[in-house]
């Protein structure tokens, strides 16, 4: 056994007293020859073919010790960690103490720890719960975002302008004088009263016919993402190329045939109604599951070391990082279109991380109290599941995620359940 001695050297912290024999390290420093020796040039050999004992001779016995603990090191760190029966968050700290072919190599690993927890109390959390009534008022909202759906685009020829309208424009953006970097379009096409330019813009295209060229002055803001434009006031050069407008139905049984599943007003509002409330109820649900989460973790204590809030904040990047990836945008340039650095971003994500981490901790800790079991038939469900969502094969999945993690998983999501099973609900 490679493991000598397990040492605690404060809270969620140990200190791993590793050997790898002389024998083993020989088998190293062996491999290590093999690997290196074709870029190892003796006097009299060809590159690749000198002796391991001469190039010993020549560049000393150490040659080839760190290609050799490098080789083996990690298998080892491995192997003693599991031997420890610690669970640990993070990737160990290695420090190679000595090293001698007559006595092989001693290694010094560093590990932070899983964090003992303690609950109780988590039956039986008491909870209010609020569905939001569906007015007729929210209804005829959903009936006019259907409405304006189904409105006709009017070319307009015969007026100027009006806020409500949507112009075609051409324009070009000047400071002192001197055009800035991202101020200029052609063909552009803007809402008048949609708020997508920088206050007073759009006010002043209204007012203006088809084929007007004008000049706009404007401010832009105090806190515009662009250092040499915040508060700036600039001169956009205008020239007005189309005007159009939507005709909006009215809301009668005609338009809601054409439109819609149904064959009257009544029967369309009706469903709205229905699927606003559905709506309303599974948000309540929602809220009812945090509150209880969040009560949850008050009522646990650990002692939690950051390296896992830091981990989950660098879980969460990776996972914006792929959501971006599809788009063709890089986190470079999602900070740029943000006004952020990284840095920025990740300390937007701590909070969320640290509640994530206390949540699941005391999720697996009352997995644990309850002897939550979790047989191979669901973890075997649970996997398939996975490799559907994914439209992989089940192999192939099973190369990326563990049948243990799975279980783990579903070990805390029962523990969800059993939390909310015991909750008192309280309706306001």
């Amino acid at each position: 056994m490679s493991l000598k001695a397990t040492n605690n050297v404060e809270t969620n912290k140990y200190e791993l007293e590793i050997e790898i024999s002389a024998e083993k390290f020989e088998e190293g420093i062996q491999k290590a020859y093999q690997r290196e020796k074709n870029k190892i040039q003796i006097a009299g050999f060809r590159k690749g073919k000198a002796p391991r004992k001469l190039i010993e001779r020549e560049y000393g016995e150490e040659v080839f010790f760190e290609t050799a603990v490098n080789i083996l090191y990690p298998q080892e760190v491995d192997d003693a960690v599991k031997e420890s029966g610690l669970e640990i968050v993070a990737r160990p700290d290695v420090e190679i103490t000595d090293i001698s072919k007559a006595d092989g190599v001693k290694i010094k690993a560093t590990v932070i720890t899983k964090p003992e927890v303690e609950i109780s109390d988590y039956k039986g959390i008491e909870v209010e719960k609020e569905v939001k009534t569906v007015t007729d008022e929210d209804v005829d909202k959903q009936a006019d975002a259907l409405r304006e759906k189904n409105a006709r685009v009017i070319t307009v020829d015969d007026r100027a302008a009006e806020m409500g309208d949507d112009v075609v424009i051409d324009f070009e953006g000047f400071k002192d004088g001197v055009a800035f970097d991202g101020g200029k379009a052609e063909d552009f096409t803007l809402g008048l009263g949609s708020g997508q330019f920088i206050p007073g813009f759009e006010e002043q295209v209204a007012g203006h016919n088809i084929g007007e060229e004008f000049d706009i002055n404007v401010s832009f803001p105090e806190d515009y993402q662009v250092e040499d434009l915040k508060g700036a006031p600039v001169v956009f050069k205008i020239k007005l190329k189309g005007i159009t407008k939507k005709e909006i139905p009215e809301l009668d049984d005609e338009m809601v045939k054409d439109a819609t599943e149904f064959d009257t007003v009544e029967e369309y509002k009706a469903d709205v109604r229905k699927k606003l409330e559905e709506h309303a109820q599974h948000h309540a649900d929602h809220d009812v599951e945090d509150a209880l989460m969040d009560k949850v973790v008050e009522k646990m204590t650990a002692e939690i070391p950051q390296v896992m809030f830091d981990n989950r904040v660098n879980e969460m990047m990776m996972d914006l990082e792929q959501r971006l990836a599809p788009q063709g945008i890089t986190m470079e340039m999602y900070c740029k279109f943000t006004g952020q650095d990284i840095e920025t971003v990740k300390k937007a994500y701590k909070e969320q991380a640290e509640k994530q981490v206390k949540l699941r901790l005391a999720l697996e800790k009352i997995a644990k109290l309850e002897n939550i079991e979790v047989t191979d038939d669901e973890a075997a469900q649970e996997m398939q599941k996975i490799a559907d969502q994914y439209k992989m094969k089940l192999d192939e999945v099973k190369k990326y995620i563990s049948e243990e993690d799975v279980k783990k998983d579903i070990a805390v999501g029962k523990a969800v359940e059993l939390v909310k099973d015991s909750a008192v609900i309280k309706e306001k």
